[in-house]
């Protein structure tokens, strides 16, 4: 038997195809571009991440998938994607870090009932405040929304023809329940939504629909092929790294960075502004701290000084003290512990003797106190991390990773070679859906070498994060 993860990132759709005892067999990606119209705004247009299914599935193929018994799904979360009565997309996804709804934010969040059944705060890159915008800003087009699609559920469609989401990706709606896991009509109310606007729930290791007897034609598989609710990136992430017990936590260095702990049950803290979601196993739930910018912050400093993030991190070597230059990761906003849209990042302590080097560490640096400020807001709930495994395309610098370590006080473990990332865990959940497996498969990978914190240099970095925290306070924040 063979299985296959499909993962729908902002940056890029993602394949793997798996046999029964989780070795993967082949994989394939497709590249996304996002689109800026205007400040703040991040936008996709849904028939480009069918393109790139389309040709990450035809890659696939190549490799045969008669044997292929489902396929699991996992994609970015928070993503407005809207359709009319007859499944037309109206206008491209407003995707997670566009933050132009901050104001109906901040309206849906001053209202009690959503952090009360939620269990998190509104923030502007979640889907309700979204469609608020859409509601004040295109009151034409929002008269014609039949459903609203999380990204990853659009592709669910395009493959089953059946409208559903799952709790994990549900969670970061604003709309869902979070703690009986179910669609809240009130909070739907309070954006002139009803549950007829809403895909059917299911967990993600539950089969959502089957594969369209054509698209399974055109890829060589069988009849019946099922498709697996899956779950939010996060969370399929959790699976795939085995982070699905309370104390198990992986920090994760993608385009966003995040810093997610299995909780013991559903125990909210939304002052916090730490996420609380549920996970996508059935009656399992977990924390997370999120940051909207940490390889994206690497690249863009690597746009600014003409190379690339590889060359700029290739050479660095060993861990060094914090220099007097500090990086305020904040291109977009930010969410953990923040909650603010309107923060933008900064460059401080510049001197003659800041290179492309200081630069280079300056923002590794920054990006690993605003995780540790992530830490910091989970432990505040009572969350613990006993085990932290490194994750995301930025988790092949052990620089980065070195700095993350003694910037958290926390050891971090390297994943032997592969990728047990989304992709994996989704597939991980099609072979729970297909076959009736439960959660005693979604193990720990092996792990190669684990990173401890550099004791020489922690004193070092907790001045350099107390100086940071009040470079932030001074811009506007804390």
């Amino acid at each position: 038997m063979q299985f296959i993860g499909l993962d729908l990132g902002t940056s890029g759709l993602k394949g793997v195809l798996v046999d029964e005892t989780q070795a993967v067999l082949a994989e394939a990606t497709a590249p996304l571009a996002v689109s800026r119209p205007h400040e703040g705004w991040s936008e996709q247009n849904p028939t480009d991440w069918l393109a790139a299914a389309e040709s990450v599935m035809d890659a696939l193929a190549r490799h045969g998938l008669s044997d292929v018994r489902g396929i699991g799904l996992s994609g970015q979360m928070h993503g407005a994607t809207l359709l009319d009565a007859a499944d037309e997309v109206l206008r491209p996804s407003i995707l997670w870090n566009d933050t132009r709804a901050h104001a109906e934010a901040a309206a849906l969040d001053a209202d009690p009932r959503f952090r009360a059944l939620t269990g998190n705060i509104v923030f502007p890159g979640f889907t309700a405040p979204k469609l608020a915008w859409v509601a004040r800003h295109e009151p034409k087009l929002f008269e014609r929304v039949a459903k609203v699609l999380l990204p990853k559920d659009y592709l669910r469609l395009w493959l089953t023809g059946e409208h559903v989401a799952e709790m994990s990706d549900a969670a970061g709606t604003s709309w869902l329940d979070t703690g009986r896991r179910d669609w809240s009509d009130d909070l739907l109310s309070a954006t002139n939504l009803s549950r007829a606007h809403m895909p059917r729930l299911v967990e993600g290791s539950e089969v959502s629909g089957r594969l369209r007897p054509a698209l399974a034609a055109r890829w060589g598989l069988g009849e019946g092929v099922v498709v697996a609710g899956g779950g939010g990136d996060n969370a399929a992430s959790g699976i795939g790294a085995g982070v699905v017990k309370a104390g198990e936590a992986f920090v994760s260095l993608g385009t966003s960075g995040v810093l997610f702990a299995a909780a013991e049950g559903y125990a909210p803290a939304p002052e916090t502004a730490v996420h609380t979601f549920c996970h996508a196993l059935p009656d399992a739930w977990h924390q997370m701290g999120v940051i909207l910018a940490a390889t994206d912050a690497l690249n863009w400093y690597a746009r600014l000084v003409g190379t690339d993030a590889a060359e700029l991190t290739g050479g660095l070597g060993r861990l060094r003290a914090p220099g007097r230059t500090l990086f305020l990761p904040y291109l977009g906003g930010e969410r953990t512990p923040l909650n603010d849209a309107g923060i933008r990042g900064a460059f401080l302590g510049l001197e003659h003797e800041t290179d492309r080097e200081a630069g280079t560490r300056a923002v590794l640096d920054g990006v690993a106190f605003a995780l540790r400020d992530c830490r910091d807001a989970l432990a505040a709930t009572g969350t613990r991390i006993d085990r932290l495994i490194a994750l995301g395309g930025g988790s092949r610098s052990e620089t980065w990773l070195s700095a993350i370590a003694t910037a958290l006080d926390v050891p971090v473990d390297v994943p032997a070679a592969g990728d047990f990332g989304a992709a994996f865990g989704a597939a991980r959940l099609a072979i729970m859906a297909a076959t009736g497996a439960g959660a005693e498969i979604a193990t720990p990978p092996p792990i190669a070498r684990r990173i401890a914190p550099d004791a020489d240099l922690t004193t070092a970095y907790d001045d350099a994060h107390a100086r940071y925290r009040a470079a932030a306070r001074a811009i506007g924040s804390f």
